[in-house]
């Protein structure tokens, strides 16, 4: 009997407060999402730049195994270290397509870039999911990418490599952090495909100076060696 009315009042206990704690949670749950989703996508709201350096090399290979065909980047002169992309991102995320439809972009600043990110459809693409986040006309925020572009030396031993080299990751950040003073561990990280280097990643301040940034690591590739292919015609 006892047992019987201790399950009752429990039922009782339990049927009384979970409407209460569902509620809690949702509250907490609206209150985190209402947090995070503040500044979500608004032009110009972010911490800092990522600037992204894709080893062409590597790009150019598996373009041409996935395609059988040659990429546009691929088929003109050789390329190192091209220029992917400068995204604005949060401390924890980042935004993309700020702007929809993006603002047209003028094809003088397409052809101007093309020394730095050898694609049109790059170019394009990278205006409308990041440019439109970065809170500056479009003109301006290729200045940008070409100063950040500017603010960064490629070292040596990758400007122009005639055989395909094997590195370990470590190798390639450590080698980045020589060549450019003041840059650190905490802010640079290399990212890899299955046997492939992909691309070297460096934070930036909105005034372009080297910075931590915790999100980085997160991405950066765990493999102990890759292999970075040679420059075409090397």
């Amino acid at each position: 009997m006892f047992h019987s009315r201790l399950h009752s009042f429990s039922r009782l206990v339990i049927s009384l407060t979970l409407p209460l704690i569902l509620a809690a949670g949702l509250a907490s749950f609206a209150g985190g999402a209402k947090a995070q989703d503040k500044r979500q996508n608004a032009p110009g709201e972010f911490d800092f730049y990522v600037l992204s350096l894709s080893w062409s090399p590597s790009f150019c290979e598996e373009a041409a195994e996935r395609n059988g065909r040659s990429h546009m980047q691929c088929s003109g002169r050789p390329y190192a270290f091209v220029v992917h992309g400068l995204w604005p991102q949060y401390e924890n995320g980042f935004p993309e397509y700020c702007q929809r439809p993006a603002p047209r972009l003028n094809r003088g600043i397409v052809s101007s870039m093309l020394d730095l990110m050898p694609a049109p459809g790059l170019i394009f693409n990278e205006w409308d999911k990041h440019g439109t986040c970065s809170g500056l006309e479009s003109r301006s925020y290729f200045e940008t990418i070409r100063k950040a572009r500017a603010a960064i030396k490629i070292p040596a031993e990758y400007l122009d490599l005639s055989q395909a080299k094997t590195v370990a990751p470590a190798e390639v950040e450590d080698a980045f952090i020589k060549a450019n003073p003041g840059l650190s561990n905490a802010a640079i990280s290399v990212t890899c495909n299955r046997t492939r280097l992909s691309e070297v990643r460096i934070c930036l301040s909105k005034d372009l100076q080297f910075r931590a940034c915790d999100e980085l690591e997160r991405r950066t590739c765990r493999r102990e060696q890759v292999t970075m292919p040679p420059i075409r015609g090397g």
